[in-house]
């Protein structure tokens, strides 16, 4: 996971996020990764996780694991 700037990045609002709050993530696809930012604050930059994780992590919530 690393913390950087993304102003290069094409990111939409997560299909995760509410749809009637202005509060949501943003994701970004990469080359075998996900970025993702908060929506409110983009220029503190975003997180980057393998797409594995990002994989095992949704596979988690959406069993009710966490």
């Amino acid at each position: 996971m690393n913390i950087s700037h993304s102003h290069s990045m094409k990111f939409r609002k997560s299909s995760y996020s509410q749809a009637k709050t202005q509060n949501c993530v943003e994701v970004a696809d990469l080359p075998g990764a996900q970025a993702v930012r908060d929506s409110q604050n983009p220029d503190l930059g975003h997180l980057t996780f393998p797409a594995a994780e990002m994989a095992a992590f949704l596979d988690a919530v959406k069993t009710g694991r966490l």
